[in-house]
């Protein structure tokens, strides 16, 4: 039964469809009433199997990458193995030599990862861009903070720049894959520097957030929910502005030098720099749409998101690009290729609009939506007249476009376009798969969470939203 927002508060009866925008904007859109989100969760619970589970992956990552650096770069993709069980200790001391011999902090990797890192924190102050604010926050009393999204400048000048100290010479853009051993090493110390300052700082300050007490499993998780440096807003800038740019110019710069070595770029090269640039690109022309997003408003600058973004994302998701480069012309058939770019672009329009619904309807409820014409602007990327469930909580819960089929339809969107990443380098390799694999072991877990903490915020309401959108990734399916 469809009901408006005043009919009784049963949960069947709080499926609510939406208005005109007009009538939206005079009627039912609030001003300052809107629900505080629950950042503090008081049920607390181990994760990812507690601090024995944390020191296993603060260990354990950061070798994972070292090793498969390794086989894509240095072994054409191919897993690199001790000769017998024997073999084990000296197979694990040449693997570090070799590694060290090739990726070793060195001078250029520290000025070309600390010199984009600089830029790109120098453009996230002066850059123009509107001011957008998230949620309430409880501790801050409920304080709306402000995120100056700047973002979309930023990535132009970043890349125009770019462009121009490669074809002016100043900087040729190749010396990143020359360099990627020692820029991957620079980026994850920093990852462990900047985890171990952010943590430090918020525990003198005195501002710890769901914290176990356990400094292991607090140093992995988080302490901090908003971590600032004036305007700049941490968590935004770690989470966008590096780690997806970061890799959009490991793949350019593979490109950029198989034209060097063969003399053109192939149709499977030229897939990745495609791929990702419109990811890069919708992250930074959709900043204003992150604020109300789970990893902003509720996770806490921790090891485990600034390691990931500062140096997992680009240099474990970069794998099919160093494979196409390392491995020579692939000479696929067009059909297939076409099958890949076919598979990218329509993953990417779900996803896009996936990500914009569900972000602009927040924004809207928020008084924070604003109108944008970054490029591209895709169709059905707002539901001017969408439906949703109203909770008890205050929230309510988009039940319309994309989400009217599943609950995680980005999700979905995002995985399709991460196949589409390893297809295009055929099946020659596991290692161009892996971002598929994490990323769909990452996502599985991250929905358990969010289902686990949305049943203890909105109790009878979150039976009612999965009873009317059953599935969680494909309709019908799963």
């Amino acid at each position: 039964m469809m009901a408006s927002e005043q009919s009784p508060a049963t949960p069947s009866d709080r499926l609510v469809a939406g208005q005109q925008p007009e009538q939206q904007q005079q009627q039912q859109r609030p001003h300052d009433n809107v629900a505080f989100e629950d950042v503090t969760d008081g049920n607390f619970v181990y994760e990812f199997g507690g601090p024995v589970g944390a020191a296993s992956m603060i260990i354990g990552f950061p070798l994972l990458m070292a090793y498969q650096f390794l086989c894509v770069y240095d072994n054409k993709g191919q897993f690199l193995l001790p000769s017998s069980l024997a073999d084990f200790i000296p197979w694990v001391a040449r693997m570090s030599a070799r590694y060290w011999e090739i990726a070793y902090p060195s001078w250029a990797g520290i000025k070309i990862y600390m010199g984009f890192t600089l830029f790109t924190v120098a453009l996230a102050y002066i850059c123009p861009g509107p001011v957008m604010y998230g949620y309430k926050v409880p501790s801050l009393n409920g304080q709306r903070l402000a995120y100056h999204c700047n973002a979309l400048w930023a990535w132009w000048i970043t890349v125009g720049t770019a462009l121009a100290l490669h074809f002016s010479g100043l900087f040729r853009l190749t010396q990143i894959i020359d360099n990627l051993g020692p820029i991957m090493t620079v980026a994850m110390i920093w990852s462990f520097l900047l985890a171990g300052a952010v943590y430090a700082a918020t525990v003198l300050w005195g501002k710890k957030h769901r914290a176990s007490g356990n400094f292991i499993y607090d140093f992995f998780m988080g302490v901090c929910l908003n971590p600032r440096i004036g305007t700049l807003d941490l968590k935004m800038v770690t989470e966008l502005r590096v780690p997806w740019p970061v890799l959009f110019f490991i793949s350019l710069s593979c490109a950029l030098k198989q034209y060097e070595e063969i003399g053109y770029v192939t149709p499977e090269s030229a897939f990745m720099v495609l791929a990702h640039w419109l990811y890069s690109n919708a992250c930074n022309k959709g900043e204003e749409c992150v604020m109300t997003s789970w990893d902003i408003f509720y996770e806490l600058e921790s090891w485990y998101l600034l390691f990931w973004n500062l140096a997992g994302v680009p240099f474990s998701y970069c794998y099919s690009s160093i494979y196409l480069l390392k491995n020579g012309p692939m000479n696929f058939s067009l059909g297939w290729n076409v099958m890949c770019y076919v598979l990218l672009v329509t993953g990417y329009y779900f996803w896009d609009t996936g990500n914009s619904q569900r972000n602009r309807f927040r924004m809207f409820w928020n008084n924070t939506l604003i109108k944008r014409n970054a490029f591209p602007q895709l169709p059905k990327g707002f539901i001017p007249n969408a439906k949703y469930l109203q909770t008890t909580h205050g929230n309510k819960l988009l039940i319309d476009g994309w989400y009217a089929y599943a609950r995680k339809p980005h999700y979905t969107a995002d995985l399709v376009m991460s196949l589409s990443w390893g297809l295009i380098t055929g099946f020659g390799s596991f290692f161009p798969y892996f971002y598929l694999t994490f990323f769909t072991i990452v996502l599985v877990h991250r929905v358990g969470r969010d289902d686990a903490r949305c049943a203890r915020k909105y109790g009878a309401d979150w039976d009612e939203y999965m009873r009317v959108v059953p599935w969680k990734f494909v309709p019908y399916v799963f």
